[in-house]
């Protein structure tokens, strides 16, 4: 899932393009103010985790602490979906301590005895179907690599269905194939956030907007 800061910056990206399609000055004004904001926004962030960061929960289960791994990178092959997982040292251990248990559509990971902690990945709902006998993991100096068998030869978009949701609910609330429809949206958008002075500039623009093509005054329906 996209954190914060990704999602400032992805509704900064709109704002830019917008910008560029923005034809009416006081649209250009209200546009330009959103920037502004996201862009200190954004830098208010924190900074991003490192890609070996993880989480230790607050208790430790019997035999030492469990850390939840939420950090990973994937690839994929014709016949793979395949998931990287650095853990330095990992390779020093037996086999045996390091399991993954596979289903049609999830797998989990476990690593024990790492340094005196165990380690914990689950994936449910994988975006599609993979085969249980087919998958495997191997073990490589500071990294396990996940070997999830597709049973239909054919391209992943993401991991899960719930990445696969959240593209395309964002892609409709956002699509801006056509401009016009896009602008209005993300004014909404802005609208229904911003403060009393932000509502008052988006409806002002509006009237003003509605009174140059010759119709009658509307203020902002949302």
């Amino acid at each position: 899932m996209a954190s914060a800061r990704e999602e400032l910056e992805k509704d900064l990206e709109e704002v830019k393009e917008l910008l560029k399609k923005a034809t009416r000055k006081r649209t250009h004004d209200v546009l330009m103010a959103e920037k502004y904001k996201l862009e200190m926004e954004i830098k208010n962030q924190p900074p991003p985790k490192l890609k070996e960061d993880t989480t230790e929960e607050e208790k430790p289960p019997a035999g030492g602490y469990t850390v939840k791994i939420n950090s990973y990178g994937w690839d994929q092959s014709d016949k793979f979906v395949k998931i990287y997982i650095t853990l330095n040292g990992v390779q020093q251990l037996p086999a045996e301590n390091v399991q993954v248990h596979f289903t049609e559509r999830s797998f989990d990971l476990l690593v024990k005895n790492l340094n005196g902690k165990n380690y914990s990945m689950t994936f449910n709902n994988l975006l599609k179907p993979i085969s249980v006998e087919g998958s495997s993991r191997k073990i490589k100096t500071d990294m396990i690599l996940i070997l999830c068998r597709k049973k239909r030869e054919e391209k992943w978009d993401c991991l899960t269905q719930v990445e696969k949701e959240s593209k395309e609910k964002e892609k409709a609330s956002y699509d801006t194939s056509d401009p016009g429809e896009g602008l209005m949206n993300l004014l909404k958008k802005m609208y229904a956030e911003g403060d009393d002075e932000m509502k008052r500039t988006i409806n002002k623009a509006w009237v003003e907007s509605r009174e140059k093509q010759g119709k009658r005054d509307m203020p902002l329906d949302i």
